[in-house]
């Protein structure tokens, strides 16, 4: 996935063509966007180089395997979902069940757009403000994959005005 942001009860997802992610999505309405923190990078790049397709495309053939069980490949656990027929990772400490709602190929070709309704958010408890209503953000160490790295997040550098949780101390 190249992007994704959400406003609301709607996330939009930027894929790229040549996975198959998109076609998934494209197929099924049932989602789930696991939110990784951190320490979670050498899981996730456990599964960079698999794919669900079989063949693998000539083109990815050097590069990546098939492999269907995404989950024991990457050393993940599966929570079923409640909302939707797709499994939550154990392991992510933000997980949200959605819908699709559209998806379609940019106009450039050059990746697609999901949009999705989100249906249900978990949060793993620690992370959870008393109100079980916001996320506590200084306690939540996100993973960023920025241009082809891993990285989690520096020292806040401020926050907005309409802030709702505590300030981070510096």
């Amino acid at each position: 996935m190249s992007s994704a942001w959400a406003l609301g009860k709607t996330a939009v997802l930027g894929l790229g063509m040549e996975g198959q992610t998109f076609q998934n999505l494209s197929r099924r309405s049932d989602c789930v966007l696991n939110y990784a923190s951190a320490p979670l990078w050498r899981a996730v790049e456990r599964l960079a180089p698999l794919t669900g397709a079989s063949p693998v495309p000539a083109d990815k053939a050097a590069q990546f395997r098939t492999e269907r069980d995404k989950f024991g490949a990457a050393g993940l656990t599966p929570i079923r979902g409640d909302l939707v027929v797709a499994d939550r990772v154990a392991e992510c400490p933000i997980q949200v069940e959605a819908r699709v709602l559209d998806a379609r190929p940019l106009n450039t070709g050059d990746g697609g757009v999901i949009e999705v309704e989100v249906l249900r958010v978990y949060v793993h408890p620690e992370l959870a403000e008393p109100d079980l209503r916001h996320v506590r953000v200084a306690e939540w160490e996100p993973l960023f994959y920025v241009f082809r790295h891993y990285i989690g997040r520096g020292v806040e550098l401020g926050r907005t005005f309409r802030a709702t949780t505590s300030r981070v101390s510096a």
